[in-house]
């Protein structure tokens, strides 16, 4: 148990904000900060443990949003029983792709441009079919209650989204210390002296995928219940395979609490870049991408990384403690 004490700590902290927090503002901010993060240890499962760096895990967000979506508005069926739907949905295509993409042996740059090329081909498909609403997109009925997973309170979405953040930490945990865990790791690190130890490769990294597209198909379900609406652009576009990419690289890649942080320390960036320069256009984008390069010139491995260098060199530098008596003459 003392592994998951300090997971249990964080949530409990986080926990108790919306009793300290009333501002909606402030909420909203930190629910779409916790949906990225979910997002985000989805794509640190595979891309940091994995060492597979994925460009398309909008593949498997939009997949989750867009059924989850589906299901309730063409077939009526409960937010609920859809908003598991679309985990499944979205972990049945990690597993094709996973499948696909490992049993012909792609890896590195190949693989990620064959995800992000995957992704487009659906947003592609979703700006077009009957199915998804086409251009127009998929608007859920606002119907406010438990059994429609809509709420008026936004502390309600805050605590659902922690918990499964929360979930998320739990099996990034379990992943670490687990004996799957520690092939994944090996692939990642030499994938060709890992074969030579008989570990298997290809169904590793298509177990992990699986995984992976599970959780970042959560966050595109609860995105949908949260915004009631979803258009190919929002579901399948590049802003949330860069969002799921750039929070754990940020916070930690290959860490249990990386995506965490670095989901909230980037989308306070994007905040505080666009209060600094006011109303001139395009601006904040500029300081915004000069921070985030700053960060991971100085901290090549994350914040969590850089935090650990610094722990270390404090030590290290600390004077050592008397070990006895000095005689004098």
């Amino acid at each position: 148990m003392r592994p998951f004490l300090p997971i249990a700590a964080v949530l409990a902290v986080l926990a108790a904000v919306p009793f300290v927090v009333h501002s909606n503002t402030t909420l909203n901010f930190l629910v779409v900060a916790l949906m990225i993060a979910l997002a985000g240890q989805g794509w640190n499962i595979l891309g940091g443990y994995g060492g597979q760096y994925s460009f398309g895990h909008a593949a498997f967000f939009g997949t989750g949003t867009y059924v989850t979506a589906i299901l309730q508005v063409r077939y009526g069926v409960n937010a609920w029983f859809g908003f598991v739907g679309g985990i499944v949905a979205g972990a049945a295509l990690g597993g094709a792709l996973g499948a696909l993409v490992f049993r012909s042996g792609l890896r590195g740059s190949y693989f990620a441009l064959v995800t992000l090329a995957f992704a487009e081909v659906l947003r592609i498909i979703a700006s077009v079919a009957p199915i998804t609403g086409a251009g127009v997109g998929t608007l859920i009925k606002l119907d406010l209650g438990i059994r429609t997973f809509q709420f008026q309170s936004r502390a309600a979405f805050y605590w659902i989204i922690l918990a499964l953040v929360g979930v998320s930490l739990v099996l990034a945990q379990l992943i670490e210390r687990s004996r799957f865990g520690a092939w994944l790791i090996a692939v990642r690190e030499n994938e060709d002296a890992a074969k030579a130890l008989g570990v298997d490769a290809s169904t590793v990294k298509t177990v992990a995928m699986v995984i992976s597209a599970a959780i970042t198909a959560a966050a595109g379900c609860f995105y949908a219940q949260y915004f009631l609406f979803v258009d190919s652009g929002i579901a399948y576009g590049t802003w949330i395979s860069i969002e799921a990419l750039l929070t754990p690289i940020i916070g930690g890649v290959g860490t249990v609490f990386g995506p965490l942080l670095g989901a909230l320390v980037v989308k306070t960036l994007g905040e505080a870049a666009k209060l600094l320069t006011g109303d001139a256009p395009g601006l904040d984008l500029i300081i915004y991408g000069t921070v985030l390069v700053l960060v991971i010139w100085i901290m090549p491995r994350g914040l969590i990384g850089g935090l650990a260098s610094a722990r270390k060199l404090m030590r290290r530098e600390a004077p050592a403690a008397p070990t006895g008596e000095v005689r004098h003459g």
